[in-house]
């Protein structure tokens, strides 16, 4: 039912619940698991801010890797630029995504009020299924 799942991840906790889920339902499908981080161009456009989004997002997708690794599955990673709802979107149309898994809360402060929900964004515009994950 489900060869490639897409995990995107902000590194924050929402998100690590959503990988939980989204490792376990790879395994029952034997799934290729794609993590992909958005640096989020919004916030900074270069310098030391930015890299330090670049270097968090390496970190982030490296752990989901390990990860997935860890429990047999295949793990593809990638880290882009741009503003996150439409660059998920864009990622699931170039591979072929059959499955997106996330979390409905990621980062918290001023950013995620001024940003809004990238998860609602995913699920209104999303031609596929979308599993979103509270953290609890």
């Amino acid at each position: 039912m489900y060869s490639d799942i897409l995990l995107p991840t902000d590194g924050s906790p929402g998100a690590q619940a959503a990988i939980e889920h989204g490792l376990e339902i790879a395994q029952q499908y034997e799934a290729t698991v794609h993590a992909l981080y958005v640096v989020d161009t919004r916030l900074s456009r270069s310098g030391p801010l930015l890299e330090s989004l670049q270097r968090d997002g390496r970190e982030t997708v490296r752990e989901l890797e390990v990860a997935g690794t860890r429990v047999g599955l295949s793990v593809v990673t990638e880290v882009v630029e741009g503003v996150p709802a439409q660059e998920i979107l864009e990622y699931r149309a170039t591979q072929g995504i059959d499955l997106i898994v996330m979390g409905t809360q990621g980062r918290t402060g001023v950013a995620r009020f001024v940003i809004g929900s990238v998860a609602e964004r995913v699920v209104r515009h999303s031609p596929v299924p979308v599993l979103t994950v509270r953290r609890d």
